[in-house]
């Protein structure tokens, strides 16, 4: 299972977690990898092109899958490492009761029935991006990815509902406190996988990113 520190930092403070950082065009190529970037500046190397959900089904990335075959789905890791308090597990890792923070909102729940486990940029917003041009297993690894705790978020249902596929021109999370921090992660998610930008959507991170000095962004390139 993952491990819970930095989740659990995120849930206490819902803060911008240390996030890194690439020349501007170079998200794909780990060898790249540079000092932490101010926010403005991580929304200015990302790569720019337009949108096209053509071809998109849900069903194109696999995803609550059991990667490392210790018994618990994603989801379920998602949930143990983000637990405020130790939660219970039952048989066939069923997690029954813990303490969720969903920082979109300000909630916290004991309730696991009350979270869904949003992909930090959406599954229909990545095929937009340039996931359609990938292979069904990097879809996978996406939808799956535990290897940065910004990719996958334990939060309230009406939030995730809320979000939908949208992207931040046209959601932002209801809680203003965190509009920062969830600014910084989906960039950071976007050049993570090396993911593209819309006019709209670039145009909507640096105004977002105007009013969040404070942030910066560092990633590790997915492999």
């Amino acid at each position: 299972m993952i491990t819970t520190c930095m989740r659990a930092a995120l849930a206490a403070a819902f803060l911008a977690l240390p996030l890194a950082t690439a020349s501007p065009g170079s998200a794909a190529d780990a060898d790249l990898v540079a000092l932490p970037m101010t926010l403005k500046q991580a929304v200015a190397a990302l790569p720019r092109a337009a949108e096209s959900r053509e071809g998109y089904q849900r069903s194109k990335f696999q995803h609550w899958t059991d990667e490392d075959r210790d018994g618990c789905n994603t989801r379920e890791e998602v949930l143990i490492a983000e637990s405020r308090t130790a939660p219970t597990i039952g048989a066939g890792c069923k997690i029954t009761a813990g303490q969720w923070f969903s920082y979109y909102d300000g909630q916290t729940l004991t309730q696991p029935r009350g979270l869904d486990i949003d992909h930090m940029v959406p599954l229909a917003e990545a095929w937009d991006s340039g996931a359609s041009t990938w292979s069904a297993g990097r879809r996978k690894a996406y939808a799956n990815d535990l290897g940065d705790e910004r990719s996958l978020v334990a939060v309230t249902a009406r939030s995730n509902r809320s979000k939908s596929d949208q992207d931040p021109a046209e959601w932002q999370p209801p809680l203003a406190d965190a509009r920062c921090a969830y600014t910084a992660h989906w960039v950071a998610t976007k050049l993570r996988w090396g993911l593209t930008v819309d006019t709209a959507e670039r145009k909507a991170l640096r105004e977002l990113a105007a009013g969040c000095g404070q942030e910066t962004v560092e990633y590790e390139p997915a492999g």
